[in-house]
Formats: structure tokens, C-alpha cells, sequence
């Protein structure tokens, strides 16, 4: 299968969850917002089976800009199942993939979350830090 056949996934921000934007053809995957959904499984599964499609034939580099201003502990639990399909993208020949974190300056726990995420996977993290 091809990308050719998979679909932008795009999901609107809402209160509780972070808009969503996966696009095969240039290989950017935003998510940016907050993270409290009531079911985070729910809102994170189509998220996993795009990529499990996309793996099939990702872009030679595929780039992820995280943007969370908060997630609870379920949502964590489902952004790393979600970064373990991009490292295993990585591990395939010829293709890169990056996450970029971006964190407030004075967001010490956003900071935090983003390294232990990187001491997890073994995939590049680039931590980025946005002013006010």
C-alpha cells in the first residue's frame, strides 16, 4: 500500500484533546494542545493505526512537532505508543524520523516530560524551548 492512499488525518482541537494533523505527503505529524481526553485510548487509536499504514511507506524524514501545554497520565501513557510506531519507522533503512518538543520557558514539567521520553526511545529529540 502506498501512501498515495492514505488520508491527511486531521482532528480538531478541543478542550480536552490537542489538534491533530498527520500529513503522508510531506511527512509533518502535529499534535499541539491539551491532553485530557475522557477515553485517551479512544482518542489516540486511530492516531496508531495511521501510523501502522503509514509505516508501510513513510517519507525518507518524517518530522513530529509535539506542542502540549498539558497531558494526564493516560494521554502519556498512549503519546508513547504512539512514539514507539515513529521509532520503529526509524529503524527502518534509509528513514528518518525527529520529534520535535516544544515546551514553554518556564515549563519545568513539559521540559521533564519530554526527556523522559527520550531517555525511553531510541529515536532523535530535539527540545524546544518557546518564549511567553
Amino acid at each position: 500500500m502506498s501512501n498515495n492512499d492514505l488520508n491527511i488525518l486531521e482532528i480538531k482541537s478541543s478542550n480536552k484533546t490537542p489538534y491533530i494533523k498527520f500529513d503522508p505527503n510531506t511527512g509533518v505529524l502535529e499534535m499541539k494542545g491539551r491532553s485530557i481526553p475522557e477515553n485517551a485510548v479512544e482518542f489516540y487509536k486511530p492516531l496508531v493505526e495511521w501510523l501502522d499504514k503509514y509505516a508501510q511507506d513513510p517519507k525518507e524524514n518524517t518530522v513530529v512537532n509535539v506542542q502540549l501545554e498539558y497531558f494526564n497520565t493516560s494521554s502519556s501513557k498512549c503519546i508513547l505508543d504512539v512514539f514507539k510506531k515513529l521509532e520503529d519507522i526509524n529503524k527502518q533503512e534509509g528513514k528518518d524520523v525527529v520529534i520535535n518538543w516544544y515546551y514553554e520557558e518556564d515549563d519545568e514539567d513539559m521540559l521533564e516530560a519530554g526527556e523522559d521520553y527520550q531517555s525511553i526511545l531510541k529515536i532523535p529529540f530535539k527540545m524546544i524551548e518557546m518564549e511567553e
